[in-house]
């Protein structure tokens, strides 16, 4: 079948598809501006500003990727022959395309989470002797939260807590890719402020649920973020006059937070309707805006796809047999109701 014309595409391969609305671009074209990289940008300096106040920490800075944020933030934490701690489907890892290796010459020591989710007893079983010549020096730990490859899995309070004394007990830095955060504070009710109390470092994307165009803020202490300000710079990411992007943050932290329940539910709507179709073998919990499933042996993962596309809907494959929908601020439930219909049609095999 071919797609109708007056059906908008419905695009659910990610939550960073999502376009500003008419007021975040009126809040973009009113922004005053200066020169960021000589930090005379009043508008990225409020963002930097709210951004750390939120989670309890000193200072931010503006980059333009989460990408950056994490490695800028694995960067300044580590030197040659030492050792970062995460989950083996870490976004870090797994898609920064060896970053770690490319920006800081550290090692990895790689952890099998459940559904991307480490514990604390791991963490510290991962900790390489100090006396051992043989070995790297583990110096970080990061989590990811929400975790991307896990479907949007949350840490409980607890779990950090614990992961953080750890960290502590051993002299270790703690990181957090955040860079769905917002996702997981919203479905936990864990408070931000808090999380300056367990990580050291936390990167903040404002360009996935928070709908703004570009962006990401990273959070620490005065002197990491100045250390990291000058790392930044020779990554490339000093930008001029970046309020114009940094006010979509601002409006986005304002406006777009408490709504990301909208996409939790209806991301749990489209699990349920999955988990009855006979072409979907699994269906990972839909705790936040991630749905995550996978389609059967027979089924053509190329073909459902395709299948997909000619009711107007946009997805992505996510390796082997699975298949990844994001809701977001551009999916209403008129489109929602779309999809449901179309899986619901799907008859595709190999």
């Amino acid at each position: 079948m071919n797609q109708p014309a007056d059906l908008p595409v419905i695009d659910l391969r990610s939550d960073t598809v999502t376009r500003p609305t008419p007021p975040m671009l009126d809040a973009m074209r009113q922004a005053p501006v200066g020169d960021d990289v000589y930090e005379e940008d009043p508008t990225v300096r409020a963002l930097e500003a709210e951004s750390a106040a939120r989670f309890g920490l000193d200072a931010g800075l503006f980059c333009p990727s989460g990408t950056m944020t994490n490695q800028i933030a694995i960067k300044a934490h580590t030197e040659p022959l030492s050792e970062v701690i995460c989950e083996q489907t870490s976004h870090i890892y797994l898609w920064e395309v060896g970053g770690i290796a490319f920006h800081s010459a550290a090692s990895v020591a790689l952890l099998p989470g459940e559904r991307g989710r480490v514990t604390a007893a791991q963490v510290e079983a991962a900790i390489r002797p100090t006396d051992n010549v043989h070995y790297p020096t583990t110096r970080l730990v990061s989590l990811e939260n929400t975790h991307n490859r896990g479907g949007g899995a949350c840490y409980a309070w607890d779990d950090l807590v614990a992961i953080s004394e750890v960290a502590c007990r051993h002299g270790l830095v703690r990181h957090l890719d955040g860079a769905r955060v917002f996702n997981a504070l919203v479905a936990t009710g864990q408070r931000s402020q808090d999380y300056g109390q367990v990580f050291d470092s936390i990167s903040v994307c404002l360009s996935k649920g928070l709908g703004a165009p570009v962006g990401s803020v990273l959070l620490g202490s005065a002197a990491f973020i100045k250390k990291c300000r000058r790392i930044r710079k020779v990554m490339g990411g000093g930008m001029r006059q970046a309020g114009f992007l940094a006010a979509a943050g601002l409006y986005a932290l304002e406006h777009n937070v408490a709504r990301l329940a909208d996409d939790h539910r209806r991301a749990a709507r489209l699990a349920a309707v999955l988990a009855g179709q006979p072409n979907v073998a699994e269906v990972l919990p839909a705790e936040t805006n991630l749905v995550m499933f996978r389609l059967t042996n027979e089924t053509s993962v190329p073909e459902y796809l395709a299948r997909l596309a000619e009711h107007g809907i946009r997805a992505g494959g996510f390796g082997g047999q699975w298949v990844r929908f994001v809701t977001h601020l551009d999916v209403d439930d008129a489109m929602l109701a779309r999809v449901e219909e179309a899986v619901s049609q799907l008859e595709v095999t190999r």
